[in-house]
């Protein structure tokens, strides 16, 4: 039976509600795990990640102006060339986040482990949420078995696993666009920390470097081999062929 198409009302839908991040680390930290999806996902387009962007899910939530904006997250089989001010579940065959992260601090710890949790758990159906304390770096994690979150268990080093992801999510203390903190990065299944875009081409730029200079030294080398050698005909009265 094919069902008539429904059109949908015109609605005002905002993209940001004028709050400021609560702190430049959030703002950074947001950008760092974006950065680093895209390097880890670089030769892919079948995906979209975003950050304190408002996700709309039902009509009543647009009435009721009851924004939601998780910090950083995930959504996998999408169209990621496709540029949004905001993630509208209806006009995106009604998908939802794959991973969600939300950026704590003291005066939204409780509703990042109370109502978003439930709001994630229940009617997102989020496959995995996790949820990082900058102030005690301490990070927590759960996903969904059987309809209900499940708390993820940390390896030896305090990282979560992300299936959704395929990699490691944990501290890292260091400088990032000039800031230096603990930050919350991805690492790979060996542990090796997976960098952003930039970063891996700064890593590039390096190796190249190095690789300029050994050449040089080798060549350097060389030179100076051939000049002992030269010095060395000479001694014995051997010109040279």
């Amino acid at each position: 039976m094919l069902f008539p198409e429904i059109e949908l009302p015109a609605l005002d839908l905002p993209t940001e509600d004028g709050v400021p991040l609560e702190t430049n680390w959030h703002r950074i930290q947001m950008n760092l795990l974006i950065d680093s999806v895209h390097f880890l996902w670089r030769d892919r387009t079948d995906y979209f990640a975003g950050g304190n962007m408002f996700i709309y899910f039902s009509f009543d939530q647009v009435r009721n102006r009851d924004y939601r904006g998780p910090d950083f997250f995930v959504v996998k089989d999408v169209d990621g060339k496709q540029d949004r001010e905001a993630w509208v579940v209806w006009e995106e065959q009604g998908r939802y986040p794959n991973v969600i992260v939300e950026l704590s601090s003291p005066s939204t710890l409780d509703i990042d482990l109370g109502p978003k949790k439930e709001l994630y758990e229940n009617t997102f159906r989020t496959p995995e949420y996790f949820c990082y304390d900058p102030d005690g770096s301490r990070l927590v994690g759960w996903r969904l078995q059987s309809g209900r979150y499940v708390e993820l268990e940390p390896d030896a080093e305090g990282r979560l696993w992300s299936e959704e992801l395929d990699v490691w999510l944990g501290n890292w203390h260091g400088q990032f666009q000039r800031v230096t903190a603990t930050w919350l990065r991805f690492y790979d299944e060996e542990g090796v920390l997976v960098p952003t875009l930039a970063e891996a081409e700064a890593q590039r730029a390096d190796r190249e470097a190095w690789r300029a200079k050994l050449e040089a030294h080798r060549a350097k080398a060389a030179e100076a081999e051939i000049a002992r050698l030269r010095e060395k005909l000479e001694r014995y009265g051997i010109a040279e062929s």
